[in-house]
């Protein structure tokens, strides 16, 4: 039986965290900031949890965590 891969796209954008949890990359903070209030960009900065209707997704495509 084949290993199952780890999709390429996934590992580059999530991380799964000891507890169980995935975090991810901040949205909406790649262009047209322009426009955008500085309070607004400073809040997208760091990680965020992926949602929980999303996660069972994620690990999905991650099956090697």
């Amino acid at each position: 039986m084949p290993k199952m891969k780890t999709k390429s796209g996934a590992k580059k954008r999530f991380r799964i965290r000891p507890g169980g949890t995935v975090k991810c990359a901040q949205a909406f903070k790649r262009h047209i900031l322009t426009k955008k209030s500085p309070k607004t960009k400073r809040q997208l900065r760091g990680m965020t949890e992926v949602h929980d209707s999303d996660v069972q997704s994620v690990m999905r495509m991650m099956p090697n965590g």
